[in-house]
């Protein structure tokens, strides 16, 4: 058997306040400003330069208003409390978001990859590009930057796997921002391709994060077990409960950004039923206070103790 330490207790995880929940609404705003004047900006003058990297840019910028608007709702309808249609929440609301994203990215990066595979059969057809171009590339690579960095903090503070994830969709905009902004520059040094080339690699990084996303969401649809840094570290909780001779059965599923948690727990058989009980309840209340888990289902098995004479004489009671 494992030792019980109850002197080991981990620290209480930080609850998402109101207000944590709001600075998250808040960040999505703010990335559906930015977007929007980019968006707006990139496809105009991508048009009126003849730059097709700019106007590809101009509407992943777009496709991000969309990912921004999918994250708003999402982080309402998952927030609502349980019902009786619901009785564990509605987190998996934030995973079916993520999963839209995923296909928003996949169907954007596919339609730039059709374009630039288009442009390259046919270079004859690729137009210098003007100047203004690389201007208006160059401030969209800053403005992306500043996004994701502000996104990014904002989701690690109410520790959203989905706001975490449309921050890094936001760098991924800054990066293409940037292979965008070269495309422009080997156009303008003489290079005509490069434009239609850096759209084709714009639209290749897309597709990669979509999939990438994709798959995560699917697999927490599945009910992907938590990380094992997560479970050990339940164990060790439970464990540390006063009254918990072992933990066995230890088995954890995704929901959202929580953990669902079911567990059989060694107590010792000559307790009352009200003590097994107790010790239980409190085993539970500690899971739930040190860990993102949604939910414990516990059940008690009673074990028999040897005592100091038993030990000493090896004989074990089953």
């Amino acid at each position: 058997m494992m030792p019980n330490n109850p002197d080991v207790v981990p620290e209480p995880i930080a609850e998402v306040t109101p207000a944590m929940a709001a600075a998250a609404t808040r960040s999505t705003w703010v990335s559906v400003a930015v977007n929007l004047t980019l968006s707006i900006g990139q496809v105009v003058i991508g048009i009126l330069s003849r730059s097709q990297g700019l106007v590809a840019d101009g509407i992943h910028s777009l496709s991000d208003l969309v990912a921004d608007f999918v994250v708003l709702m999402a982080g309402h309808h998952s927030r609502k409390p349980v019902d009786e249609k619901h009785p564990y929440g509605h987190q998996r609301f934030e995973t079916g978001a993520s999963l839209a994203l995923a296909a928003i990215l996949l169907l954007v990066g596919g339609g730039m990859l059709w374009s630039a595979i288009q442009k390259l059969e046919h270079p004859e057809a690729i137009a210098r590009v003007h100047v203004a171009a690389l201007s208006v590339a160059l401030i969209a690579l800053v403005a992306k930057e500043g996004l994701f960095r502000y996104m990014l903090a904002a989701a690690t503070r109410v520790k959203s796997s989905m706001l975490v994830a449309n921050a890094w969709h936001a760098r991924s905009d800054a990066a293409s921002s940037l292979v965008v902004a070269c495309g422009i520059v080997g156009n303008l040094l003489g290079y005509p391709l490069l434009d239609p080339v850096a759209a084709l690699i714009v639209g290749g990084m897309i597709v990669k994060m979509g999939a990438t996303f994709g798959w995560d969401a699917l697999h927490d649809l599945m009910d992907r077990a938590a990380d094992v840094k997560d479970v050990q570290a339940i164990r060790a909780t439970l464990l540390a409960t006063p009254g918990v001779l072992d933990v066995h059965d230890l088995r954890t599923r995704k929901t959202g950004d929580l953990i669902l948690v079911d567990v059989h727990l060694d107590i010792d058989a000559d307790l009352t039923v009200a003590q097994g009980h107790d010790i239980a309840v409190n085993a539970r209340a500690r899971v739930m206070r040190h860990h993102r888990v949604l939910n414990v289902m516990t059940h008690v098995d009673p074990c028999k103790r040897e005592t100091p004479a038993e030990v000493a004489a090896g004989i074990r009671r089953e």
